[in-house]
Order: structure tokens, then sequence, then C-alpha cells
């Protein structure tokens, strides 16, 4: 029952502020009891898991007290748009990445229209704008909004193939794709937290003068590592902040390599915010101002909300055919959006920021688990690879690699595996099988996206509105037919990684033997 409020009982602001610290305490308390299966992997207040029957989630959020905390203490404010926590947690995520700006959107599927966006202002050099009709190079497999952004454009996504031991685009179709005065970028997502040839990329980029959007969406806490001569002669000498692979080599985040990149902070991701996303801006200030514009209704004003007149000029600009000193807050210089998140959820976000060392390493060691308890099954499955590594040794857990003296460090995203097409069963039989018994896989999201059926129709409604660099994508069709990944996500304890390895190997086992046992006809 609700308790009549009148004017006499208003509480001092002190009495608020002792009011308000109350309800923040009985709100971790509710948080500790209430969602204790939300803990990281290996925290003592978490329920032991149920070796026989609990279900394993190929991803999810992670997440304490202190995250609800948060929310409730911003939400107790009301502010709710984008304020001050979403202000704090853009400079702390621009400060871990040691980029020049990151600004908070509500997806990852925006942070990449916004990127792709960007690139078609009028404010950017006329050679180097992105205009309709021209070609942006992306590659066949992935997850749809690294693609559909070029569609949403009006430019010609121009698909290579992937490397199915990578997942990633194959750098050696690069030149295949290009046609002088009509290719204007590359647009490719680290597949999985697993890098992609950013030295190999960028070369390219840097011959025919063209924009690298990074979707980052996947990897965030992967790094890139170069060796330094070629590191300069594309630009680039310092290491990003708290990284260092010794003198002669530079070393930094994926998603500061390039000119914008983006991440995604639905649950599954590296952080979460429930939905959110971030565009990343490397150097540019005047795509910072591009991309704040199209996130923000299009307008020419970049007074945060809440705040007026921070030009000191919001009355003195005469822009387009409005007359001179038109508000400055209604001036529109780009057909935008509204893509802002709330500030609970950025708020939700800092304390996420703040988790996401130990989160990375977390990553790492549940692949390496998976991958060394699987390192028998080596006959029916391939395993992903690190770009640039050429072989796993599974006694020591290392890699051997290339000889470019690149190096990639990955915070997995999911553990990829191909299941081998000898083997006596296919990776949607796997897949079923381990989901009967509580385990959740993930195919390589679409596969090869130019089988599915909005790529399908539109070939057959303007077959122009895309390009092949070569006629078949074998690399991306394996993908499709054979690839399922598991979690690495830092829920993961080491009985839901032990119980998955028993599942998968009894399950081969038992297909191997139905195989070399077959039933005797009785006659």
């Amino acid at each position: 029952m609700s308790v009549p409020i009148s004017a006499e009982s208003m509480e001092s602001p002190g009495e608020l502020e002792a009011l308000k610290a109350e309800i923040l305490s009985l709100t971790r308390r509710y948080a500790a009891s209430a969602h204790r299966a939300f803990r990281p992997a290996g925290d003592p207040l978490r329920p032991a898991f149920d070796s026989k029957g609990g279900s394993i989630p190929y991803a999810g959020r992670v997440f304490t007290e202190d995250e609800v905390e948060a929310a409730v203490s911003t939400t107790l404010d009301f502010w709710l748009t984008l304020g001050n926590e979403g202000e704090a947690f853009q400079k702390e995520l621009a400060g871990f990445l040691g980029v020049r700006a990151c600004l908070a959107v509500n997806s990852g599927s925006s942070a990449n229209l916004l990127a792709l966006s960007a690139l078609t202002s009028h404010l950017l050099p006329a050679s180097k704008r992105v205009q309709p009709g021209d070609e942006v190079i992306t590659c066949a497999a992935g997850f749809p909004t690294t693609v559909t952004p070029i569609f949403q454009n009006g430019c010609i996504p121009v698909f290579i193939d992937n490397d199915p031991l990578t997942g990633n685009l194959k750098v050696d179709q690069l030149e295949a794709a290009f046609v002088p005065g009509r290719t204007k970028a590359v647009m490719a997502a680290h597949a999985l937290g697993n890098p992609f040839d950013l030295g190999g990329v960028l070369s390219f980029c840097r011959q025919h003068d063209l924009w690298l959007i990074e979707d980052n969406c996947d990897a965030l806490g992967c790094s890139y590592t170069m060796p330094r001569k070629q590191a300069k002669e594309l630009g680039f000498d310092q290491n990003s902040p708290g990284l260092d692979a010794g003198d002669g080599h530079v070393i930094r985040w994926t998603g500061t390599w390039g000119d914008i990149s983006t991440q995604s902070f639905y649950p599954p991701h590296h952080l979460t915010m429930g939905e959110g996303g971030s565009v990343n801006i490397v150097e540019s200030s005047l795509l910072r101002r591009i991309v704040e514009s199209f996130r923000d209704w299009g307008r020419d004003c970049w007074c945060p909300s809440g705040r007026d007149d921070t030009c000191s000029k919001r009355y003195d600009w005469q822009l387009g055919e409005l007359p001179k000193g038109y508000d400055h807050k209604y001036i529109y210089s780009h057909f935008g959006y509204n893509l802002k998140p709330l500030d609970p959820q950025a708020a939700i976000g800092r304390i996420q920021i703040r988790r996401l060392p130990e989160f990375i390493e977390m990553r790492k060691r549940n692949w390496k688990r998976l991958r060394q308890g699987l390192d028998h099954l080596s006959d029916v499955f391939n395993f992903c690879l690190p770009t640039h590594a050429t072989r796993f040794e599974s006694s020591s857990g290392s890699f051997a690699w290339d000889s470019s003296g690149a190096r990639t460090d990955c915070s997995w995203f999911g553990f990829l595996l191909l299941v081998c097409p000898e083997a006596p069963f296919t990776s949607s039989e796997l897949g079923r099988h381990l989901a009967d018994n509580g385990v959740g896989t993930r195919m390589l999201f679409g596969g090869n996206l130019l089988k599915q059926p909005a790529f399908v129709q539109l070939r057959k409604d303007r077959p122009d509105a895309m390009r092949l660099a070569r006629p078949e994508m074998p690399g991306a069709d394996q993908l499709m037919q054979e690839a399922l990944f598991l979690g690495t996500y830092p829920g993961l304890s080491e009985e839901m990684i032990d119980r998955e390895l028993a599942l998968i190997s009894a399950f081969v086992e038992e297909k191997k033997h139905n195989i070399s046992q077959p039933n005797t006809a009785i006659s």
C-alpha cells in the first residue's frame, strides 16, 4: 500500500541523502541474494553448478550488486537520457582503448550504421566521401549488421571470401575486389574475437587511400602486435594504454587501428549495458563531430542534453538558407537518427569497464581449456587458429607463428570448431545433441550471408545491388556447413567446461562406435 505524501512529510536534503543511501544498501542486499547465479565464475557467493543437469548458456550477463546499485542510483536521480554517467562512460572507454573519443549508442548495429553513415558526410573531402553507388569491401560470412549499413547508405558491398580457420576475411582477395574511383572503404569484423590481418588490410587501405571500419563488437580486449618498422610505415608508433610488446613492436587493441571502430554491449559481449554500443573515433576530431551529429538527429550543435550554448555562439550562426541567428540547437547538417542509450545503461557500463581486465583473461583461459580438452578429437574437428598462428601446441597451450612478425592475442567471444566432412556426424547433429543436454551453441551467425533469404531476394530484385570479387565463396560455405561455437564468457565455471568436454567426447565416441559396429542384419 502506498503511503500518502504531504508537504509536511517531505524530507530535507540531508534526510533525502540518507534515504537514498538506505535504498542503495537494500538494493545491494537484494541483488547479492537474487542474482547470485550471474556472478563471475569462481566467485565464492555464486551457487555451485549442477553437473548432472544444469544448463550451460553460450553467453550471458555477468554482474554483481555493484552494477545493480549503479543502475538504481542513477534511476533515482531520474535524469534518464544520456547525461553525466554517459559522459563519464565515454571518457573511460576511450581511456581504456587509447582513442580520441568513444560515442555511446543504443546498440552495436546502430554503431555500425553510424560508422558508415559518417563517411557519407559533405564535411569530408570530396575524394574521401562515400556516396551512393560507391563500393565498400566486406566478407561473405558473419553477422548481417556488418553489411547492412552499406545497403542502407545506398552503397554496394563487394564480397570477398573468409578463411575458415580464422573466420576472417581473406586478405589475398582484396585487390581482386578493388575498383579505382569506386572502392572507398573496407568494413569487416574481427570474427569471434580473432583479429583479422590488420597489417595486410591496413597496407591495402593505405595504398589505395581507403577508409577502414573495424567492427570490434566481438573483440573488445583483443590486441594485435606488429613489427615497429611496419607499424610506423602505416602511421602508428604508440602502444595502446597498458600494453607493451617490447621495443621492436607496436601493440594496440583492436578497434584502434582503423579510422573508426564499433562496439556492442549486448549481454553476450565483453561488457554489457543490456542494450548498447559505441562508435570509437581513433584520431579524427572531424569524424567525431560527424558521428555525433548523425547520432543526435543530424543536428549541427554539439551541446550535451540539458546544456545550452557550449559554443558561446548559439544565436550567431548562419548555416544553410536559415536566417542569421537561428537557434543553433535546431540546425541540422545531416539526415540523422536518435541512437543514444540511457544514462542508467551507461552507469552499468562504467562498472563493467572496471571488470574488463578480469573478463578478458577469463575468456582466454576458457578458450584454452576447451582447446586442450578437445585436442584428442582432432581427427573429427578442425579448430580455429588465431590470425598469424600456424599451430597450437596442446601440451604447453601456446602457438607457433608465421614469419610476418605479427601476433594476435585473442579475447575470444567464442570457441569455434569445424566438423570435418569425413566425421560420422554433422555440426547440426552435434549442436542438437548439446542443446538436448542443456549446452548452448551458435553457428557462425549468418554463415554465408549471400545464402540468406534477404540477400537472395535482393539479388533477384536488384542484381547490381552487390558484387562478388569471385563467383564462389568456398570458405564462407565451409563455415556455414561445418562451424559452430561454444561459449567462452566469464560466467563459465570449470565444472561447466568439464561437462561440455565430457558431453562432446561421449557423443563423438558413440558416433565412431556406431560406424565401426554396424547393425548386423537378421536373416
